[in-house]
């Protein structure tokens, strides 16, 4: 259950890092999960680096006092941020409002209690220390340490369009248990690299250039077996599984609905109703 303890009066070397890496305006930077802390905030020279132009868009704070366990702090401002998690099989972006403090010497961010509350963040200190973002316990984010470091996806392939192709069109893919976290970002690379040979709602099938697909159908006797043999009532288990599949073909612009009386050339697969 527990670890191996440190020698006697060497307790202070089992200290472990709070801190995991983030996205912010497209820059890397440091978050400490600091559940010591009540507050949500940054330092001015820290804040600099990441986002050059924070006085431009920061809010005014009055007021309120801030202070740390030896001095007084000095706030600035609020600056709205968001925090992009990198996960290789999904990213969590978070919006956060930081405190802007003049005298804060810290080289990181720092979400305090208030946050950690609202967005549900559990800190778990088990033998591989990880962290879980809200009600997805399965999706652990890791910390910086000097024995492992955090693999962080690179700036290009953080785009939003690939984040977007990640929560939308992989949103209820399964992957295999037995890919290694590494293996399954190279999958997730190579589709979204070739995500444009994939059919969905709003790009139906054939609409993409280059991968069109021609269907030809014999209108015309003798018609294919298939055609010739008499109808037959279906299950209700079979109707219902039919009646979803040919949804499903309706979305990716397959098969298309029309009236009995409607006139239509035999060029689209087509359903009579």
């Amino acid at each position: 259950m527990y670890r191996t303890k440190p020698a006697k009066g060497m307790g202070y070397t089992a200290v472990k890092s709070s801190i995991s890496i983030v996205m912010v305006d497209n820059q890397e930077g440091k978050v400490n999960l600091d559940t010591g802390a009540y507050c949500t905030c940054v330092g001015r020279s820290y804040l600099k680096t990441i986002v050059p132009d924070w006085q431009e868009k920061r809010m005014p704070i009055q007021g309120v006092k801030f202070s740390s366990a030896s001095e007084s702090m000095k706030p600035l401002g609020i600056i709205d941020l968001t925090l992009i998690f990198p996960h290789p099989s999904q990213c969590v972006r978070i919006k956060v409002e930081f405190v802007v403090m003049d005298n804060c010497t810290s080289n990181h961010f720092i979400l305090g209690n208030d946050y950690l509350s609202i967005y549900g963040i559990d800190i778990s200190n088990q033998k591989d220390r990880y962290f879980t973002i809200g009600d997805n316990q399965r999706q652990k984010f890791g910390f910086l340490n000097n024995k492992k470091q955090i693999t962080v996806i690179k700036n290009e392939e953080k785009s939003p369009e690939k984040e977007l192709f990640i929560s939308e069109q992989l949103k209820e893919a399964e992957f295999n248990q037995e890919l290694t976290e590494k293996m399954k970002e190279k999958l997730i690379d190579l589709l979204f690299k070739y995500k444009n040979a994939f059919a969905t709602d709003k790009e139906p099938l054939g609409a993409i250039i280059g991968n069109e697909v021609d269907i030809i159908l014999n209108v015309e006797k003798p018609y294919p077996p298939l055609l010739r043999r008499p109808a037959y009532p279906a299950s209700p288990r079979a109707r219902e599984a039919l009646e979803v599949h040919i949804k499903e073909l309706m979305d990716l612009g397959v098969l298309r609905k029309v009236g009995h009386n409607e006139q239509v050339e035999v060029t689209t697969p087509v359903i009579i109703t």
